[in-house]
């Protein structure tokens, strides 16, 4: 597969706290995200989990539900959305996710079969 003609791009994939997914959503709408993917997942980091309070027992969770956002974008939109999902995915405590930047070598639209960035 050869990437004459083709313009570069990123995927962009976040994790943030589930309850700033709209926000994050609608913010990264207007900077022109046409589309991405949202998966409901657990995982964690720093913080190790928490303990919570279940019927009057206190035990401890080691994984907490997170959103994780995967986004394909062209190098030149690329900056703009890690800084909208930064900006707006932010509460200022800990536990607040991450964002992975990562080339996207290939993308293909099934239906027309358009590639590179033109099939985003």
């Amino acid at each position: 597969m050869g990437s004459e003609g083709r313009g570069h791009m990123k995927y962009i994939i976040a994790v943030i706290k589930p309850f700033k997914l709209d926000e994050v959503r609608e913010a990264l709408g207007s900077v022109g995200v046409a589309g991405m993917t949202v998966s409901e997942v657990k995982g964690f980091g720093r913080q190790k989990g928490q303990t919570e309070i279940y019927r009057g027992a206190e035990y401890s969770t080691n994984m907490l539900p997170k959103v994780k956002l995967e986004i394909a974008v062209s190098d030149d939109l690329a900056a703009k959305v890690v800084e909208t999902i930064q900006q707006t995915g932010s509460t200022e405590a800990i536990g607040d996710g991450k964002i992975f930047v990562l080339d996207l070598v290939e993308a293909t639209r099934i239906r027309t079969g358009e590639t590179g960035d033109t099939a985003l």
